[in-house]
């Protein structure tokens, strides 16, 4: 079993920045895939980015060049650094890691077993 834990969502303006934490405890297996998603009320969850355990990472078109995954091992925490933030990234945001097996570099949201409660991100204009 693996948990997850988020933080650092909030309320921001347009054009501002926040980074969000996603804590991994339990048994993390030495190959993984983890990602962010977000869902907006209603609307489907969507993938925003995703990193594997060497470092690879894949981002949804609306996000390049604005938001960076990163990890650090150490702690077993994956971050989402987003800036030039807009008001329709205002979602729930959640982080999510693949189970065992053979990871896939992915942002199909099918392939994560395990899932944190979530951050809220606002962004107002």
């Amino acid at each position: 079993q693996v948990q997850l834990v988020e933080s650092g969502g909030g309320s921001v303006q347009a054009g501002g920045s926040l980074r969000l934490s996603c804590a991994a405890s339990g048994y993390i297996d030495s190959t993984y895939c983890m990602g962010w998603f977000r869902q907006a009320p209603g609307k489907e969850r969507e993938g925003v980015a995703a990193i594997d355990s060497d470092g690879s990472t894949i981002y949804a078109d609306s996000v390049k060049g604005r938001f960076t995954i990163s990890q650090d091992n150490a702690k077993n925490t994956v971050y989402l650094q987003m800036n030039s933030l807009k008001p329709e990234d205002t979602a729930m945001y959640y982080c999510a890691a693949q189970a065992g097996g053979r990871p896939s570099l992915s942002l199909w949201s099918g392939l994560y077993s395990y899932w944190g409660q979530g951050t809220q991100v606002t962004v107002s204009s």
